[in-house]
């Protein structure tokens, strides 16, 4: 099983990220407004950005670097940019949450 437990919902400010790492690669762990979870590989498609410093909105994240947006579900970028970072399954079970440590196919 690569399920890792990652710490609880309260741990990933509103509308923020926090990161965890899985080897060389850092995981961003947003939360929504309305307490959706979601994990991206922490580097935007366009120029590897941190997503985690990125502003979270409408279920997405918009890269701090050139403002790209994108999906917090599947990791692609939205509008008239293209690209795709790995995205990552979470469940939660109460509070806790867990994250897959292989992406999303």
């Amino acid at each position: 099983m690569d399920w890792r437990l990652i710490g609880t919902i309260d741990d990933v400010p509103v509308q923020g990220s926090r990161c965890v790492k899985n080897g060389d690669t850092t995981i961003a762990i947003f939360r929504t407004v309305d307490d959706r979870i979601f994990a991206l590989e922490d580097k935007c498609p366009h120029k590897n950005g941190p997503l985690s410093q990125g502003i979270v909105h409408d279920g997405c994240v918009t890269c701090p670097l050139h403002n790209w947006v994108i999906s917090l579900e599947t990791g692609m970028a939205q509008g008239a940019d293209s690209g795709q970072t790995a995205a990552y399954p979470v469940r939660i079970e109460g509070r806790d949450v867990y994250l897959k440590l292989s992406p999303k196919v």
